[in-house]
Formats: structure tokens, sequence, C-alpha cells
């Protein structure tokens, strides 16, 4: 079993509120369960959050390397002329 640490948390009494009832609703065993299970959830997040960022770096770095970009007018340019093409071999 890991070493157990006492810690002293300081929070707004609303979310002090909403613990105590918790726990006394049933749904945990004690203060600690419900702030371990917070934490575990915000390190799961965080670590999701840095595995997103981290795509987003090498989508980022893709993109660099992929060689020269075009520029938005272009694109839609050419998409309109296209939609226009075909627009009128419909006629």
């Amino acid at each position: 079993m890991p070493a157990i640490e006492r810690l002293t948390v300081t929070m707004p009494a609303e979310m002090a509120a909403t613990l105590r009832q918790t726990v006394e609703g049933g749904e945990y065993a004690s203060a600690s369960e419900v702030v371990r299970e917070a934490l575990r959830e915000w390190s799961r997040r965080r670590d999701q959050e840095r595995r997103d960022l981290e795509g987003l770096r090498e989508a980022i770095r893709d993109g660099d390397e992929s060689g020269p970009s075009i520029p938005a007018e272009e694109v839609f340019a050419e998409v309109r002329r296209m939609i226009a093409d075909r627009r009128s071999q419909r006629r």
C-alpha cells in the first residue's frame, strides 16, 4: 500500500457543503474518498489535454513540413470555378 500523507485543504463553503452532503448521502464513505476521486479525474483530464495538445503540435509540424500553403482566397476561387463549371454542364 502506498504511503499515506495527511493534508489540510481549504475550499469555499459551498464546496465543503456539497462534499459533506455527498458523504452523508452514502455515495462515499469519507471526504477523503471524494477528494481522491476528484484528483484522479482531474489527473485523467489533464493527461488527455496534454495528449490532445501534443497531437495538435504534431499536426502543426506536419503542416509546416508539407510545403508552402495556398492562400484561402485562391482555394475559394477554385472551388467557386468548379461549382460554376458543374452548373454550366447541367444546362
